[in-house]
């Protein structure tokens, strides 16, 4: 097998990609489309669908001339299933797996969060069991990954995921949409240890997140502080963030005895997260392996390494496969 397909378009963004196995090499064409939902304040799913549904073919072929080869060339297909929009995930799959039929090649459904949870290892061998922290606008999740295709979920978010936190906190302070970055270098000016926001679920042994709380302390501390500096409020409500996620899985590491943490989602991205782990880990003995930023976002690089080695695993995929928009175990 050298050539996989990745396809993904699970919310907002169209990606297609081609992993080159025996070099662990990626092309990649991603449509975004900031543009089409920031009038709206957020991703309108009708319009997400449809752009999908225009661009995705499209991207296929362009990715493929990228690479140098042909339709035909492609050993496998693998397409993104869930969790996302409903609408969204139809588009990539149904044309995923019909490509994968009329090519003849076999066809590998995947689970966009199992994705992130292993992107890191698409560029760098990571040994199993590890630790992997999955942070993103939807979902925020720990799991103790045994095996390519066996890991178990030991901390999850009952409520705001931590990427959710980033960009409404990021409306509180008047950033705009999308939210996340615009707060990350805006903190980036300010003080941390400015203001002390509450940390949830703290006690010892407990590896479940919870948001909500510190967006409520964030909207009650701006209507008393209006004029406190927008730099040290948006460092500090970071700060708060990226303690909890970092304190909670440097210790569920060191109670697995997992000598390895991978990161995964698009918070993965946030300089300050990927610092605060780093230190964390090496205080411990313990590695923290990173995704590179392309890889951090919803991309299709992750789904065509996910598929390949699923594939590899386990087998192929009945062409019977269907979306699914909440997340659940696939494995």
């Amino acid at each position: 097998m050298k050539w996989v397909l990745g396809i993904e378009s699970s919310c907002d963004e169209t990606a297609a990609a081609l992993w080159h196995v025996p070099t662990r090499r990626f092309f990649e064409v991603i449509a975004r489309q900031l543009a089409t939902h920031a009038p709206y304040g957020g991703v309108v799913p009708e319009l997400a669908s449809r752009c999908h549904l225009e661009t995705v073919a499209p991207l296929v072929q362009a990715v493929c001339r990228q690479a140098g080869i042909t339709l035909g060339e492609i050993d496998a297909v693998a397409a993104t299933a869930g969790p996302g929009l409903a609408g969204a995930l139809i588009v990539g799959l149904s044309y995923g797996k019909a490509l994968a039929a009329a090519l003849g090649k076999p066809f590998v459904a995947v689970n966009h969060i199992e994705a992130h949870m292993v992107s890191a290892c698409a560029e760098q061998e990571v040994p199993f069991p590890f630790v992997a922290l999955v942070v993103s606008g939807g979902h925020t999740l720990l799991a103790d990954v045994e095996e390519v295709c066996r890991y178990r979920i030991i901390g999850r978010t009952r409520d705001d995921a931590a990427g959710e936190a980033f960009d409404k906190g990021a409306k509180l302070l008047g950033l705009g949409y999308p939210g996340g970055l615009a707060l990350a270098r805006l903190a980036e000016r300010g003080n941390p240890r400015a203001i002390h926001f509450p940390r949830a679920l703290m006690r010892r042994g407990v590896f479940d997140f919870s948001f909500s709380g510190l967006k409520t302390a964030l909207l009650y501390y701006l209507e008393e502080h209006p004029d406190r500096a927008q730099e040290d409020v948006a460092a500090s409500y970071q700060e708060a963030i990226v303690d909890v996620l970092a304190r909670k899985t440097i210790a569920a590491a060191r109670m697995l005895a997992r000598r390895y943490v991978v990161l995964g989602g698009g918070v993965s991205a946030n300089a300050a997260l990927r610092t605060r782990l780093q230190a964390d880990a090496k205080r411990y003995g313990l590695y923290v392996v990173l995704p590179s930023l392309p890889l951090c976002t919803d991309n299709a690089r992750m789904i065509a390494y996910r598929g390949a080695t699923l594939l590899e695993a386990r087998g192929a995929d009945a062409l019977t496969a269907d979306i699914f928009p909440t997340f659940r175990v696939t494995c």
